[in-house]
């Protein structure tokens, strides 16, 4: 047991720092690259921050745990909307500014109900885990359509500001995305071994482990880039990084997962709590998020009671273990 909690802490540590140290080196390479401050806000930062649950996920299916993987996704998208937005509106209410923001979030919630959709029978299926990788790629095409056709978009001039005090040569950018990408695939391994060995120790199982412990880590990269950004005056890139990790872990992260395992056997507990609480944080972001005719911002009453969502949801988890 001991070794196991080692394990999930050094995972841990490693994950983050190997995050952050890819999302970086990719972001500066696609700059010197010439691609559009949007689209690396969009594509590298929102969805590189995803990175870990990607590779946590993966290398859970890869050893027979495909319910860790799921745990792992809704946990994350769960956590991304109550907590990470939560605690960055309490440190700093988020303007939301950006048209490509608003044009995802209703994106977001209609992803959300096809993995409810999926998750009905109980099963995602190899052929559904395709439909859900397809549809992540037709996203980034749309993504990268929708990023040459917006001009003066506030989410491209934080983006740029961002990557206009990057120091980084292209040379020391290439190899943090090299090693930055090898030790998230070391870290992710030895997190899911810990993470195991605990579950089977104390008899939880995977799901709950994914959707508590592993989930709240791996989205660490999410909750530092949001906090930062949120200090920073860049409220489009705190919202940005959670709804595009959120569309990453729904469409990527569960598609690749089920792809390498089927996962069958889900118990009614993910569908009637855990989606539904996903699905309700969604809607409760877009609520905040999107109100017409007010001023678009995530205040500190709002980030609070995102907060309080997810102290319940974990408390109600924390309450099914017994």
């Amino acid at each position: 047991m001991l070794l196991a909690i080692l394990a999930i802490i050094a995972g841990f540590a490693l994950l983050v720092w190997s995050a952050d140290r890819f999302v970086e080196g990719a972001a500066v390479s696609a700059h010197y690259a010439g691609i559009p401050p949007l689209l690396i806000g969009m594509l590298v930062v929102g969805f590189g921050t995803s990175a870990p649950e990607m590779v946590v996920s993966a290398m859970a299916a890869v050893d027979g745990n495909p319910a860790l993987a799921l745990g792992n996704a809704l946990g994350s998208n769960i956590v991304n909307i109550t907590l990470i937005l939560g605690v960055t509106a309490l440190i700093a209410p988020i303007a939301v500014h950006s048209t490509i923001v608003r044009k995802e979030l209703p994106i977001l919630l209609a992803i959300t109900l096809i993995i409810g959709a999926m998750l009905w029978d109980f099963t995602i299926s190899a052929y559904e885990a395709l439909l859900l990788i397809t549809g992540f790629l037709l996203l980034i095409g749309w993504s990268v359509w929708s990023g040459v056709r917006t001009k003066n978009d506030t989410l491209a001039t934080d983006m740029n500001a961002e990557l206009n005090q990057q120091t980084l040569s292209l040379k020391k950018a290439l190899m943090w995305l090299t090693i930055g990408l090898a030790l998230l695939i070391v870290s992710s391994r030895i997190l899911v071994w810990g993470a195991v060995e605990i579950a089977q120790q104390l008899g939880i199982s995977d799901l709950i482990i994914g959707l508590t412990i592993v989930a709240l880590g791996t989205s660490l990269p999410e909750l530092a880039a949001s906090i930062i950004a949120a200090r920073k005056g860049e409220h489009d890139i705190a919202v940005g990084n959670v709804v595009g990790s959120n569309i990453f872990n729904s469409l990527a992260v569960i598609g690749i997962a089920g792809a390498i395992e089927p996962i069958r056997d889900i118990t009614e507990a993910v569908f009637w709590r855990d989606w539904m609480v996903m699905l309700a944080a969604t809607v409760l972001l877009l609520l905040v998020a999107i109100r017409f005719g007010k001023t678009r911002e995530i205040n500190r009453a709002e980030g609070g009671l995102l907060f309080v969502c997810y102290i319940s949801y974990t408390c109600l988890l924390i309450y099914a273990v017994r």
